[in-house]
């Protein structure tokens, strides 16, 4: 059994997740806790942060499991 897409959305940015791809290196986890937390049920929360700094974060992804795109506005 596949697992699907996980897609997160803040006004500002989409974050998706592809846990069919993830490398579980933590990278996300560390460099931004407050928007990347495995304990919560919806681990994801880009409104915790801005859009900036989840777009660099994600951008850190060694396996590019996380991809993240801005709103149009």
């Amino acid at each position: 059994m596949t697992k699907r897409q996980q897609v997160y959305e803040s006004a500002e940015i989409t974050v998706t997740f592809d846990p069919e791809v993830c490398s579980h290196s933590g990278e996300c986890v560390r460099g931004l806790p407050a928007v990347f937390d495995i304990s919560r049920k919806r681990w994801v929360r880009p409104e915790a942060a801005s859009a900036a700094e989840v777009t660099a974060q994600v951008a850190r992804c060694p396996s590019g499991a996380l991809q993240a795109r801005p709103k149009d506005k």
